[in-house]
């Protein structure tokens, strides 16, 4: 394998205008089908076989006019200081506020007046109007959308404060800072590991244009299938920090080479040949983690897995070909071009006593203290895990001053929390032999439920509506549809643990409906989706780490050619996970410097963390475990003692490593800047992991049970030794090809 990499880099150097071209040419394409093709992305999420959404198809087929993942938008008004809301001068500004909202797209009920759709707070100084729409989210119009507007503008005009949430509303186009961040710190770190800025611009150059033409391909994507907006930004997250580190482990290597007398088209063939083998197997776990989502069969997840697992492999394919062919035409620059007051030194010289060499042979030497330490320090941060809510986020966690979260603040206030989030009861009727008697069974156990509950009433019928004119609306649902809606309004907002246990109690109260009546009771509404998709995740986590945990220990057993090594790199992951885990309940459910990170709410912890979190971090914690371990191995195989081969391989990839892993917190800490809840979210559990696993999983527990086993690491039966294939990991048959570099020497100075 070693091999025909050696001959890929070589010839990308070669044939480097080839290779260039053919790159830009696929950033050019990309860019033209974004620029022609892309739609909109869509975060309203759903999962089919749910009581929840189950709900949301029987609607759409008993009432095809009726779209039940419909738009909606919340129009709120409040009045000024020292009025109300019920005066005839206010009340005609809602009108017309209402009136210029209304578009072909909001649904209309004929001989109804708008002013009777609103709903007034008990003082008289807030009022909700719900406007619904007749497409998707997804497909509301730019017209719809400046229809809002227009009718905010009016009421404000006037006097009045005026905001609307929903998702109808959509939220404004974030400026990139999450990439500009990651992109800074990298060119920072890269600048004082090479000190050079021609070396350090050439892995920032590849891993824009790979996150370039990935980030296209996923936005064309939008226009012909339904994305979260979270899939193109966490193909970007994942796609510019893993572009960086493959970039920077092979241009390590490659610097090295050249300086030990290597010709340049054979250096850049070396460091493909030896670096890039590590990168491949690097890249093939993140990939096996991300593409394993479809594990699950939750469609989102999978469609965030595929996309994520194309941009990295694309990473590993770009750092492969497209870095030689720079490297190609930079020629002897990439050893000049020093920074006066920085250093150039060379990680593998054996002459030099670098700072990783102090480190690792101070873990050695107090081996088993410091296994202690790192395992007692990752269980304690893991301690918040035990307390971890799960939820789909809600517009309490939109930006301060938005107008998104001034509506829902203004809600909760006159309204209470709940009224941001209502639970609707679905009553099936179809098989019930006394609709009528079945519907109404059903209001009574749900007006029996005190605890959390402010209000159950028929959908679309006011509150306080004589009980003769709610039987006759009943009446006239049932015989048209078979089926009664009914709004059941919670105390606590739609994110709280009481209201996910009041779906529970909702459930088990109508549990006995069936058998009494024929009649079926479904919960659904957002809340009850976000419930029902948090237990799909739980129920499919085993079966999802049981593949992808096996998976790639298979593959790095073929890497290490080792039993013990993979065993131990699995079970250094999941410290690394309990510390991601636990610190992100800490911030963002319990608080704990939240403000750091830009957050002034408390919420749960986002639904899709745990098991993506648990996905991409396997995979990226796999890769600074090959990235260490096999130069490790790579000395063990030479004939070096095995423990000291743990010093001497540690010290030849540490400061790599630990540039790597700081370049990807940077990505990662940039995402977590932003505004968006979801993408914070997973951009800080992203971030603190990957600082765990490099800094204290791989750089202090990892060298400190291979120093306590010793030898016995690299222990692989007889019978499976001789099966397995020699990948040659190390390189070792491409440097007995090779030989040594002609008029070989340790070292170059820079400037030669």
């Amino acid at each position: 394998m070693a091999w025909h990499l050696f001959r890929l880099g070589r010839w990308s150097f070669v044939h480097r205008r080839i290779v260039t071209a053919v790159w830009l040419a696929l950033l050019v394409l990309m860019g033209a089908g974004t620029a022609t093709l892309a739609g909109q992305t869509n975060d309203n999420f759903s999962l089919p076989g749910l009581e929840s959404t189950d709900a949301f198809a029987l609607i759409e087929q008993r009432s095809p006019a009726t779209n039940a993942e419909a738009a909606t938008a919340r129009l709120v008004f409040e009045a000024p200081q020292g009025q109300t809301l019920d005066t005839d001068a206010n009340q005609k500004v809602i009108s017309e506020s209402l009136a210029a909202a209304s578009t072909d797209h909001v649904q209309r009920t004929e001989g109804v007046d708008p002013l009777s759709t609103v709903t007034y707070s008990k003082n008289q100084k807030v009022g909700l109007a719900t406007l619904s729409y007749t497409v998707t989210a997804v497909d509301v119009t730019e017209a719809d959308k400046d229809a809002l507007e227009k009718a905010k503008e009016v009421a404000q005009d006037a006097g009045l404060t005026a905001a609307f949430g929903g998702d109808a509303v959509a939220a404004e186009a974030a400026a990139p800072t999450g990439e500009i961040v990651g992109v800074a710190v990298a060119l920072v770190v890269l600048l004082v590991t090479f000190g050079s800025l021609i070396a350090a611009g050439m892995p920032l150059l590849t891993a824009i244009i790979g996150v370039g033409i990935g980030a296209a391909g996923i936005t064309t994507l939008t226009g012909f299938v339904e994305l979260s907006s979270v899939t193109p930004a966490l193909g970007s997250m994942l796609g510019l920090a893993v572009g960086i580190d493959y970039a920077l482990f092979i241009m390590s290597r490659y610097q090295h080479e050249v300086r030990t007398g290597r010709s340049l088209a054979d250096a850049a063939g070396s460091a493909v040949g030896t670096a890039g083998s590590a990168v491949i197997f690097a890249g093939l776990t993140v990939i096996i983690a991300l593409v394993g989502l479809s594990i699950t069969g939750i469609t989102f997840l999978t469609q965030m897995g595929i996309a994520a697992g194309v941009m990295v492999a694309i990473a590993v394919l770009i750092a492969l070909t497209l870095l030689p062919a720079l490297l190609g035409f930079a020629g002897q620059r990439v050893l000049k071009g020093g920074i006066k007051f920085l250093k150039q030194r060379d990680p593998e010289d054996d002459g030099v006593r670098t700072n990783g060499r102090r480190w690792v042979e101070g873990v050695s030497r107090y081996k088993w203290p410091a296994l202690v330490l790192g395992v007692a320090l990752a269980a304690v941060i893991s301690i918040p895990v035990t307390q971890m809510e799960l939820a789909i986020p809600d517009e309490s966690t939109a930006p301060a001053g938005s107008d998104s979260n001034i509506a829902y603040n203004l809600i909760a206030e006159n309204f209470g929390a709940g009224a941001n989030g209502p639970l609707t009861v679905i009553v099936d009727t179809a098989g019930a032999s006394d609709p009528v008697g079945a519907a109404n069974q059903a209001l009574t156990t749900l007006q029996g439920i005190s605890a959390d509950v402010v209000s159950v009433g028929l959908s679309g019928v006011p509150a306080g509506t004589p009980d003769a004119a709610v039987q006759s609306a009943l009446s006239q649902q049932l015989q048209a549809v078979n089926f009664a809606s009914i709004t059941v309004i919670p105390k606590s907002g739609p994110a709280d643990s009481s209201t996910k246990e009041l779906v529970g109690t909702i459930r088990d109260d109508l549990a006995s409906l069936p058998g009494d009546t024929g009649a079926r009771a479904m919960v659904t509404g957002q809340t009850a989706v976000g419930v029902d998709i948090s237990q799909k995740l739980t129920d499919v986590f085993p079966l999802y780490l049981a593949v992808v945990v096996g998976l790639a220990f298979i593959l790095l057993v073929l890497v290490f050619r080792s039993i013990l090594v993979p065993l131990k790199a699995a079970l250094g992951f999941l410290l690394s996970v309990g510390v991601a885990l636990g610190s992100t309940v800490a911030v963002f459910q319990w608080g704990w410097l939240n403000n750091l990170i830009g957050l002034d709410v408390t919420t749960p912890v986002v639904f899709i963390l745990p098991l993506l979190l648990t996905g991409v971090l396997f995979g990226l914690a796999m890769d600074y475990e090959v990235f260490l371990v096999t130069r490790m191995r790579e000395a063990y195989v030479h004939g070096t003692q095995a423990r000291q081969a743990v010093i001497e391989g540690f010290s030849h990839s540490a400061r790599v490593v630990v540039a790597a892993a700081i370049i990807m917190f940077g990505v990662f800490a940039g995402f977590a800047l932003g505004d968006d809840v979801m993408i914070k979210t997973i951009g800080f559990g992203l971030a603190v992991g990957v600082i765990a696993d490099a800094f204290l999983v791989r750089m202090l527990i990892v060298p400190a049970v291979m120093a306590i086993v010793g030898k016995s690491i690299w222990w692989l039966p007889t019978w499976l030794d001789r099966a397995l294939p020699n990948l040659d990991i190390e390189g070792e048959a491409l440097l007995e090809k090779l030989g040594p570099p002609p008029g070989h020497r340790e070292t170059v100075s820079a400037g030669q």
